[in-house]
């Protein structure tokens, strides 16, 4: 069982303690009422990992932990069937002790288009929603955040995280809590919170926004990355049933549009800092995530349209701050 308890003791003495008189309770409801079959057999996995000496961790150009002398052939080959215990590994990629996890998506290409336009991190208390496997809590951690919360309620990447962490050292500048944006209180603690491939998936763009207004200091930066359409200000895509053969795919914006919503949720100085068309070498089937990827989601004849004829992924970086209260 993931234990959280090194979190409660760690904001408590920090920015974030107010969040203590409602977190303890939702993360024992989880633990309590989670039922998703395949977590008995992730957490066996976890606490088979081996203790291993961190070594030199890199966290700059990449995540990369120890080398590949610090394990036996034996051991190593030990480590990588555990780890292979959490596929799908979808976000990524990282190499701990020779081991490459080749995800789905390059992750750090994403970080490499987000990160020349952002506020330096160093020092700061940083919120990723949606944050999947957290690879980039990890740069974030890299960049020298004091501390990088993120939040997803999938328990996958509850346990991926936690199977890199374990080689990390237990690092404790980086956490993942299975939480959603929606289970959060107005916490305005943090000085940057970025939202990354979340926005499309919420039935309620404006109110997303809005919650992630509610997590920022005054001042703070908003880093929001998500799919958008060609068009003008009002120019906006509701799939009537699939997108990519996603389902729960429910606005898309043009980036004009985006813009105007992140501004009517009380943020300043929004800016559109990149656009860019997601490749099938950025997102693609590997040794490590052996389901469909994106080749499959577009029309075979016509790799501009997906499966159902709409625009194929664009993706837009959105940076704007939270203007006062």
């Amino acid at each position: 069982m993931i234990d959280f308890a090194n979190f409660y003791q760690l904001i408590a003495k920090n920015r974030l303690s107010h969040w203590l008189h409602t977190l303890p309770a939702q993360l024992h409801a989880w633990q309590h009422d989670n039922q998703h079959g395949d977590l008995p057999r992730w957490n066996r996995a976890l606490n088979k990992l081996p203790v291993v000496a961190p070594g030199e961790i890199e966290l700059k150009s990449g995540v990369e932990i120890g080398s590949a002398e610090s394990l036996g052939e034996g051991e190593r080959k030990k480590v990588e069937s555990l780890l292979r215990h959490f596929m799908p590994w979808r976000k990524g990629p990282f190499t701990v002790h020779g081991i490459h996890i080749d995800t789905e998506w390059r992750s750090d290409w994403k970080w490499d288009r987000v990160l020349p336009h952002i506020s330096p991190l160093a020092g700061r208390y940083v919120l990723d929603v949606g944050c999947g496997s957290g690879y980039h809590l990890w740069r974030m951690v890299g960049e020298g955040a004091k501390l990088a919360v993120g939040i997803d309620p999938s328990p996958l990447f509850l346990c991926q995280f936690e199977a890199i962490r374990h080689f990390a050292g237990n690092d404790q500048h980086a956490h993942l809590l299975p939480l959603g944006i929606q289970e959060l209180p107005c916490l305005r603690a943090f000085d940057t919170v970025f939202s990354m491939g979340v926005l499309y998936h919420r039935k309620s763009p404006i109110e997303h926004i809005e919650q992630l207004r509610n997590q920022l200091k005054d001042d703070g930066e908003l880093v929001l990355e998500t799919l958008v359409v060609d068009g003008g200000v009002n120019e906006v895509l509701v799939p009537t049933d699939r997108y990519g053969k996603m389902r729960n795919v429910w606005f898309i914006p043009s980036s004009s549009a985006l813009k105007l919503w992140v501004e009517r949720c009380g943020f300043t100085d929004v800016r559109i800092v990149d656009e860019n068309m997601t490749s099938t070498d950025e997102q693609r089937r590997t040794d490590w995530m052996i389901n469909e990827s994106l080749s499959d989601y577009l029309d075979p004849d016509n790799p501009a349209l997906t499966v159902e004829g709409h625009p194929a992924p664009k993706r837009a970086v959105l940076i704007a701050r939270k203007a006062k209260d």
